[in-house]
């Protein structure tokens, strides 16, 4: 009984204030908006450093001392460094051949001799694709013998690690503005509801009803908002991509859909989560002062 009544008061609420409800829908429905594309770019260029990091290599150049076999089983070892997902061992041989199908030019019918030294190439894992991780490995690289030419793109990997932290930085500040103005339109619209309705929360009080009893009915006007909003984002964004954005850019379309998936419920989940939030600071505040 006391679920029914909550529901219907919640509704009822809706359909007294039905301005300040339609504006707290239509600026939640353009802040989830916001919140949902930059949500599908963040995680896009998340997906995008990582594949950035999956390319991330370090050679390893051998001396004339070790032996083939020597080398051979010196990449072995280093397949088995915390970090190295894959140790490929280039030989001379493959080394001239590589830079043949590189330049187009044939060393050794340049040079006489073949030049270029054995190596092993490390593919880095993307966890460890982070300048501190890459410096243990190449530690632990040059504790297997000495002599060892130890190469990779420190600036490289210092840039991806830069524009990784700012973007990660800003869109979580966007995100937030956003987010804290769709709680507080939220809580503004239910405090009004509650201000219109105050003479009968005191009754209400008066008799002993619980501030649960009382706070019900908000809660659930403010959980309604929020869900309206969110599913009107969702629907928003969903006809952006899958109309507009495959339609006119399919290119910037295929890097975003696939995180486009997560986020259209997302939406709808955060709605739901940041009109109850709303609802939930009003409604306690309201009854604390009055």
């Amino acid at each position: 009984m006391d679920l029914i009544y909550s529901v219907k008061e919640g509704f009822s609420g809706i359909g007294r204030a039905r301005m300040p409800a339609a504006v707290t829908i239509v600026i939640g429905f353009f802040s989830l908006v916001l919140l949902g594309l930059f949500g599908s770019v963040s995680l896009s260029f998340y997906d995008l450093i990582q594949q950035v990091r999956s390319r991330v290599e370090m050679e390893v150049f051998f001396s004339e001392a070790p032996s083939e076999a020597q080398a051979t089983a010196l990449t072995e070892q280093m397949s088995h460094i915390p970090g190295v997902g894959k140790a490929s061992y280039i030989s001379k041989e493959a080394a001239a051949a590589r830079f043949s199908s590189e330049f187009g030019e044939d060393v050794v019918r340049i040079l006489g001799v073949n030049p270029l030294p054995r190596s092993a190439r490390l593919a880095i894992l993307p966890c460890y694709a982070d300048p501190g991780s890459i410096d243990r490995i190449r530690n632990r690289v040059a504790l297997l013998d000495y002599g060892l030419d130890i190469k990779f793109n420190q600036e490289y990997l210092s840039a991806i690690e830069r524009n990784a932290r700012l973007f990660t930085l800003l869109t979580a500040a966007i995100g937030g503005v956003i987010a804290i103005a769709t709680i507080v339109m939220n809580a503004y619209t239910v405090r009004l509801a509650m201000y219109a309705r105050r003479d009968k929360i005191k009754t209400m009080r008066l008799v002993g009803a619980t501030r649960g009893f009382i706070s019900a009915p908000f809660l659930i006007e403010g959980a309604v908002q929020g869900l309206v909003s969110g599913g009107l984002a969702a629907l928003g964004i969903y006809l952006l991509f899958e109309q507009a954005l495959l339609r006119y850019e399919p290119a910037i379309y295929q890097i975003i859909h696939p995180t486009a998936i997560i986020v259209y419920p997302g939406l709808i989940v955060l709605g739901l989560i940041l009109g109850m939030f709303g609802s939930s600071l009003s409604v306690a505040r309201f009854l604390r002062v009055s």
